[in-house]
């Protein structure tokens, strides 16, 4: 079967990127966006071509003279690939590839590429080639010629290059469903390691945010822990749980996730539902938004997008203004956080802010507790200290029947203490 190298973009090798915009305020961002993904995946971008159109031609993305003046910038750069900052349709691939003379990648091959290259864990790298080869499936008549793919001749079914198409199809079906079963060995095991993290006294926060934001730089300030931290696009893919321990003696576990972008391909998305389940179970999110970007209010709006995506629309959210260090208009970004709810603002990398976050997210525990009356035994006495860990003991009276408390509490204490529930009021 022919093989697409899981590493699509080779070292030093010369890009001509394409960006089209309906929108002309957008298209710096976009084409920027677009260069920074390049780069990390290790290509020289060598050209740039730009184009404002409203629909997108169904037969070249670009229409047939803009796809012809590409060509001529490949030529006078001399570039390897072309990397087309969408998805392309397979037609508008192979139209496309025909007219430049050259190959031709879209932005959903470019990101695979880049968390093919991130891929370290063996989780990582069964959600990667998932990605890659459901991608890869519809797209396979591409990878032969025009000539393997003729039919043959009278009372011939097909030609050997159509045989060979069914076979390979097949082939790439059957690996899809092997990683899909190994995949769901490993959701079952991370549904059970929250399970277990369920059963300690804490609530639980997801850190997310628009890539290179500063999420795992956080988590290591807050935690004092060793997570990697890039700032390249990518640089976390597997997340990492951390206790953090707040200033009146709560504690919380943190969960650095990976990082989104601006139309996050779906492939990934379904790839990654084990990984991004961490978000849809965590009681409250943090949203680490890098306020030094110039186009942090669309970074922001992506990253609000994708937790609609998940379900994870309607979880309490402390937005993380991060990087203010770097800010120059203080006063816009202090406005911005007083008309934010449960925000503020933070340098992850030189720790200023942190006192302010703390308080937010203490805050935010706060309005997910539940208010219980129980009567503990003695012999159950682990129960009143779990409640002084992740909630706030209003009262604890050590009594001859046992031990009278009234606290706030996470509902997974709530519940597992409902058994010890009195009417009667401390």
């Amino acid at each position: 079967m022919p093989r697409q190298s899981m590493h699509i973009v080779d070292a030093a090798e010369k890009a001509c990127l394409v960006c089209v915009e309906n929108d002309e305020a957008s298209e710096p961002f976009a084409i920027a966006e677009l260069r920074a993904l390049a780069e990390t995946a290790g290509a020289e971008v060598a050209a740039e071509v730009h184009q404002h159109r409203r629909e997108p031609d169904a037969a070249y993305y670009v229409g047939k003279g803009k796809a012809e003046e590409i060509g001529d910038a490949v030529r006078a750069t001399r570039a390897d690939l072309v990397i087309v900052d969408t998805e392309l349709t397979p037609v508008q691939q192979r139209n496309l590839q025909d007219v430049v003379d050259t190959r031709v990648i879209d932005r959903t091959q470019l990101i695979l590429d880049i968390f093919g290259q991130r891929a370290h864990t063996r989780e990582g790298k069964l959600q990667v080639e998932l990605a890659q080869l459901s991608y890869m499936l519809p797209r396979l008549m591409n990878l032969y010629t025009k000539f393997e793919r003729q039919q043959g001749g009278i009372g011939v079914r097909g030609g050997a290059g159509e045989t060979k198409l069914e076979t390979d199809r097949r082939k790439v079906r059957q690996r899809i469903s092997d990683l899909e079963e190994e995949l769901a060995e490993v959701r079952s095991q991370r549904q059970q390691q929250r399970a277990m993290r369920r059963r300690l006294p804490f609530p639980t926060a997801a850190l997310v945010g628009y890539t290179s934001a500063g999420k795992s730089t956080l988590l290591n300030t807050l935690t004092g822990a060793d997570v990697y931290a890039d700032a390249r696009l990518f640089a976390t893919l597997d997340p990492t749980t951390r206790r953090v321990v707040l200033p009146d003696g709560w504690a919380v576990l943190v969960t650095d996730t990976v990082g989104f972008i601006r139309n996050l391909p779906h492939h990934l998305v379904a790839a990654f539902r084990a990984t991004l389940e961490e978000v849809t179970q965590a009681d409250f999110l943090i949203h680490v938004v890098d306020a030094h970007h110039p186009e942090n209010a669309i970074q922001q709006e992506a990253v609000l997008a994708v937790l609609d995506e998940l379900g994870a629309g309607h979880k309490p959210i402390v937005t993380v203004y991060n990087k203010a260090d770097l800010v120059t208009d203080q006063y816009s970004l202090r406005t911005r956080v007083a008309t934010t709810e449960r925000s503020c603002y933070v340098s992850a990398l030189t720790a200023d802010g942190i006192p302010a976050l703390m308080d937010c997210i203490v805050a935010t525990i706060q309005e997910l507790l539940f208010r219980i009356v129980v009567l503990i035994p003695y012999d159950r006495s682990e129960l009143v200290a779990q409640c002084y860990e992740c909630g706030r003991v209003l009262r604890a009276d050590y009594r001859d029947d046992g031990i009278h408390v009234t606290a706030d509490v996470i509902a997974d204490l709530a519940s597992r203490l409902r058994p010890f529930q009195t009417p009667r009021a401390v």
